[in-house]
């Protein structure tokens, strides 16, 4: 790409190293006009390595050089309110965000935004440069705030085992709250008024949403839900400096925790932090990603394409395991559409799955043949045998954790009747639940419930999986 020959010159306000700031611009032409041609899902982020903790006196220089976009204050409280997303997008080009040619916002909707390509891209090509001014940082927000975070800081960890692991998500949404309190004000207004006001994912749903959700997605929906509760509690015991108004209003707290939870990058090299980089938090999940997101040891954030990639394509990242979509469902509030396999279902028998160290993603049914996974049956048998037989339980513990298959493979014949009518039970259980939570999902209505048909897509799918299996 040619050298984006104007922009030390236009923005010479930006504190950044010459050397740093001209080899990331250099690999960037100057972006096209965009156009309006599709929808995307939920857009968030994928998880890198190899970032530093960059200096916030960059962050913040590099960011408030640019006043704030004209406009009315964010409206969080109505969830139908237009989102700027090409407001978002002039701002970003003026703090240094560069596209390759090709890439574009695009959306059908006008609600659901991605990025794609009207251009072949090669693999190994930088797709976006995002500067670390721009960065939201987990790390620069501790500095910031200094101490002023510290008690609520505490007072979680506390609350509840393994809270500790969600301060960087805790300090991001405190940085959103600050930003949101500014308005207009704000650097990183045009940013904020560019986000969706309504979510899907299990923090943003109601009391009447559980109640047709099956077990497993409503205990991931529920762990979400309750981490958020804990940050509510810390924020208006009044541990952090924010506005009374702000804290207490419960749309704009739970947007502000939404917005942390589903657009963030985790990097753990050198440090552990979470970021978010304007821009880059627009490309979507896909089961087989086609770019990557980086960060340099100044922070900087670059996207690069991992595959050949055909003009008309989604740019997409990956969010998760494809092979177990419920938790994307869970954390996000989208359910992908290219999910190969299922979990079984069976958290019943999750003192089963932990004794013989197994996980989840690994418990699968396919969605297309409905063949179970050889780690299903072994759950199952070994259920079982631990409820009739514990000698014959220890031994094929035993030729689990050893992968002994052949002793494996005896037992399984052994029992295969026992077995076999112990799934079927667990698989006619799980069509019958399905069938009646999609029944009351369909009896609400959907003004008053909008998360209704995602929820009802996802019991599809469970349902469409589980009868492949007869």
């Amino acid at each position: 790409f040619r050298q984006y020959q104007s922009l030390t010159m236009k923005f010479s306000s930006l504190i950044f190293t010459a050397s740093v700031f001209t080899s990331a611009v250099s690999a960037f032409a100057p972006s096209k006009k965009l156009s309006r041609s599709a929808a995307g899902s939920v857009a968030t982020t994928t998880t890198t390595k190899g970032v530093s903790s960059a200096k916030s006196h960059r962050r913040s220089t590099a960011v408030s050089a640019f006043g704030a976009a004209a406009g009315s204050t964010i409206n969080v409280a109505d969830e139908t309110a237009q989102r700027d997303v090409y407001g978002m997008e002039n701002w970003a080009m003026q703090c240094g965000v560069q596209k390759a040619n090709g890439v574009e916002i695009w959306s059908g909707d006008g609600n659901d935004w991605q990025m794609i390509t009207n251009e072949n891209i090669a693999a190994g090509t930088p797709v976006l440069f995002v500067p670390a001014g721009m960065v939201l940082s987990s790390n620069a927000v501790e500095q910031e705030f200094g101490g002023q975070l510290e008690a609520a800081e505490n007072a979680l960890v506390q609350m509840e085992q393994g809270l500790g692991q969600r301060l960087p998500l805790f300090r991001l949404m405190i940085k959103i709250l600050a930003e949101y309190e500014k308005g207009e004000e704000s650097p990183y207004y045009p940013w904020l008024n560019s986000l969706p006001r309504q979510f899907f994912n299990g923090v943003a749903m109601t009391d009447a949403c559980f109640d047709c959700l099956p077990p497993y997605a409503a205990m991931l929906a529920m762990n979400e839900r309750n981490a958020y509760s804990r940050f509510v509690n810390a924020i208006r015991q009044g541990y952090v400096p924010l506005q009374d108004s702000t804290m207490n209003n419960d749309a704009v707290v739970k947007w502000a925790y939404n917005v942390a939870l589903t657009r963030f990058t985790e990097v753990w090299q050198p440090v552990r932090q979470k970021l978010i980089a304007p821009m880059a938090d627009l490309f979507n999940h896909g089961a087989d990603p086609n770019v990557e997101i980086t960060f340099d040891n100044e922070g900087n954030c670059m996207v690069n394409s991992i595959t050949d990639i055909p003009a008309g394509s989604a740019l997409t990242i990956s969010l998760g395991n494809p092979t177990n979509p419920t938790p994307l469902f869970a954390k996000y509030g989208f359910l992908p559409n290219d999910c190969a396999t299922v979990f079984c279902k069976a958290i019943h028998l999750e003192p089963q799955i932990e004794e013989l160290g197994y996980n989840f993603n690994d418990l699968v049914i396919q969605t297309q043949s409905g063949e179970i996974a050889p780690q299903v049956w072994d759950i199952f048998l070994y259920k079982i045998l631990q409820d009739n037989d514990p000698n014959a339980a220890e031994q094929f513990f035993v030729a689990c954790k050893t992968n002994d298959e052949e002793s494996k493979q005896g037992a399984h014949a052994q029992y295969f009747p026992y077995t076999l009518d112990a799934l079927k039970q667990h698989v006619g259980s799980i069509l019958h639940d399905v069938e009646q939570l999609t029944n009351k999902a369909q009896s609400y209505d959907l003004r008053t419930h909008p998360r209704v048909p995602v929820i009802v897509a996802h019991n599809t799918l469970v349902r469409d999986t589980f009868l492949q299996t007869r």
